[in-house]
């Protein structure tokens, strides 16, 4: 076969069986790709976790329908946990057809013990590249390295120098690829065999984007000055002092190397410094890693900026990955406008959102729905997130994770806090990544599924408010194992003192999880007058009060795994018209109105071309969002907002960061 998903779907045939029951331990049918597929055959998931949630799901969307004689999507119920469908209602059993999956069915030849901790979106890369070398039967170790050499494009054994090394980092960190802890530790172990690798942080910066990204940036400045030195290592004076050990110079000159160079200084991932002295014949590649080398060169850099973004809007076919990592491009460039004056810049910025949510909204339709059920290992979504907290106090007992929660932090804002944090406190390191929020990109909506970990359709009552967020955060660790006393929550943080806020909340010798809401970004943006750049300007201003950085100090201090995330973006909007409707619509926002029934939101979508019908994918019954996309408000055409609740890259993809201090 010439994918893995054609063994799985060969299984699911419409109308064999409106009911199939799968045992699924290792996940294979929340891979993105398969529910995508799966859904075209018109077979929907529901994965049986919680028995009561679950019965409400089934009964409501499912049974209730069939019992009436009527068609619904055909059904697969998931039981992730374990192998055993014997666990499932009796029912269910009774009426679904039984099948069962495992990854080592595909992939016989490997270790299962190493594949269960394998990226389901690298399946296609091994799948093939078993295919291609037909592996003998292999032990872990074997697994691992074949699994390197061919899935990572590591092969360990022939990394004997500074530069191959570096290269083969710099591809696995740049494209973002996640590295598992077993595959980390194996290729830990091979390059301590090398020698020359004795003095490299190793455990540091093999499996830790952030930390990798530092050692080069603390070493940037050293090899620039060797450069204005005439390359003589003698006339650097003392020996610089260096956060992470290792050798003092780099071979940032070596061909392999210089063309990552350029991309990290543009997108952000390493930043310029100001390097007096320089030869004039070696500034040519050097110019996007140097501040003040000429004063067109902040022109130059946004010009390549919006070059390589306007070439690179992902298609409808893609991951979702594909889509996080262009926000997050994105957000570079719009926090370095924003903050800006370049006026011809603020103007290919706004052509820029418009043409890439133009994609960005056929992309959602076709594959929103997909997300829901991708494992939370690395989140998708913002309800995977407590999922995610609650593994690494799995992983480590002794742990303890705190959660903060920037109501409406849009990525390019992040990106100008995110600058303001590392001037003010040089020892952070800062894991950066995103996620997709709920849509409507509601603070009653998106912010819940944070603190319950759950999708909105289970907290129907609430889905207009946010009073029960306690209550959903304490519930969730509860049903993991925790007791009331060690979990903590506090929201309308902002201003104030952090240390007397906190020390009223945390215990440090019993709290285990914290969940806070800092609202005073969304408070910035629904009194926002100058649009977005007087967001940046006003976020500035709030950040150098040092609310922030204290507040993610003081959690650090008292050893929390510190998360940082938001419930939603914002995007500066023009108005396209008022509905007016009374008292039809449940909620009247300024991108989004919610409607009880189908019909009374198509009276006004018929009216109002640039709104889209959302459709209620994973929201309660009776809800029904009518959206506005690319920029578009429901104000006057003469109005312009910063606002949220539609769905633009700006406002749908989040920052989700991890904070860890430097340990040397």
């Amino acid at each position: 076969m010439s994918s893995w998903r054609e063994s799985i779907l060969k299984e699911f045939v419409p109308n064999v069986s409106k009911l199939t029951l799968v045992a699924d331990p290792d996940g294979l049918l929340t891979e993105e790709k398969l529910v995508l597929a799966l859904s075209q055959r018109g077979f929907e998931l529901l994965e049986f976790t919680d028995p009561v949630e679950f019965r409400y799901a089934y009964e409501l969307n499912y049974r209730s329908v069939w019992d009436r004689g009527e068609a619904t999507d055909l059904v697969i119920i998931l039981r992730l946990q374990d192998n055993e469908l014997a666990a499932l209602p009796y029912d269910l059993l009774k009426a679904g057809r039984k099948l069962a999956f495992d990854l080592g069915a595909l992939f016989p030849n490997l270790s299962y013990p190493v594949l269960e901790y394998f990226d389901r979106s690298l399946l296609d890369a091994l799948f093939e590249a078993q295919n291609k070398f037909l592996p003998e039967r292999l032990g872990d170790n074997a697994t691992k390295d074949f699994i390197l050499r061919h899935v990572f494009g590591i092969a360990a054994e022939l990394l004997t120098t500074e530069v191959e090394l570096l290269r083969a980092l710099l591809r696995l960190h740049y494209s973002k690829t996640h590295l598992p802890l077993l595959l980390s530790e194996r290729l830990l172990h091979l390059l301590k065999v090398h020698n020359c690798f004795q003095s490299w942080p190793l455990a540091e910066i093999v499996p830790n984007e952030a930390a990798f990204f530092a050692f080069l940036q603390e070493r940037w400045p050293v090899f620039l000055a060797q450069l204005s030195k005439g390359n003589s290592i003698s006339d650097l004076g003392p020996t610089p002092a260096l956060t992470y050990s290792g050798p003092i110079f780099l071979p940032f000159d070596d061909q392999d190397i210089r063309i990552y160079l350029d991309n990290l200084f543009i997108e952000g991932k390493l930043k310029p410094v100001v390097m007096p002295g320089l030869p004039k014949q070696a500034a040519l590649w050097l110019k996007s890693g140097l501040i003040d080398s000429g004063p067109e060169e902040e022109k130059i850099r946004l010009s390549r900026l919006f070059e390589r973004l306007e070439k690179s809007i992902p298609p409808t076919a893609c991951r979702h990955s594909a889509w996080l990592s262009f926000a997050q491009n994105f957000a570079e460039l719009a926090s370095l406008v924003h903050c800006g004056v370049n006026v011809d810049a603020k103007a290919r910025l706004k052509q820029l959102s418009l043409t890439s949510n133009v994609s960005f909204a056929q992309w959602l339709s076709a594959n929103y729905a997909g997300l829901i059920s991708l494992p939370p290992t690395t989140p998708a979504m913002l309800h995977h997130v407590p999922r995610l907290l609650a593994r690494e106090l799995e992983q480590n007992k002794a742990a303890k994770v705190a959660l903060v929660v920037v109501d409406g932090l849009a990525l390019d804002q992040w990106v100008t806090l995110r600058q303001m944090l590392q001037e003010q406190d040089s020892t952070l390191v800062i894991r950066e990544g995103a996620t997709f929020a709920w849509i409507p990109t509601l603070t009653t909506v998106s912010r819940q599924t944070i603190f319950s970990g759950k999708i909105p359709r289970y907290f129907p009552l609430s889905i207009n408010s946010t009073n029960n967020e306690a209550k959903l955060w304490r519930q969730f660790w509860e049903d993991f194992g925790l007791s009331r006393l060690d979990i903590a929550y506090q929201r309308g943080l902002g201003d104030g003192d952090v240390a007397m806020i906190l020390d009223a909340l945390i215990n440090p010798s019993k709290t285990k999880v914290v969940g806070l809401v800092v609202d005073k970004v969304d408070k910035i943006m629904h009194g926002m007058q100058l649009g977005a750049a007087g967001m940046h300007n006003q976020l500035k201003q709030w950040c150098q009060t040092g609310f922030l950085g204290s507040l993610l100090s003081y959690l650090l201090e008292q050893g929390f795994q510190v998360w940082l995330t938001s419930d939603h973006g914002n995007i500066e909007c023009q108005g396209r018209g008022r509905p007016s409707e009374g008292v039809i619509p449940e909620l009247r926002g300024e991108r989004v109105r919610v409607y009880p029934t189908q019909e009374l939101r198509s009276q006004t979508a018929n009216t109002f071309s640039f709104a889209h019908e959302w459709q209620p994918i994973g929201l309660p019954p009776n809800y029904f969002p009518l959206v506005a996309g690319g920029n578009d408000a429901f104000i006057n055409p003469s109005e312009s907002i910063v606002g949220h609740g539609g769905i633009s890259h700006e406002e749908v993809l989040v920052p989700l960061i991890k904070f860890e201090r430097k340990t040397r």
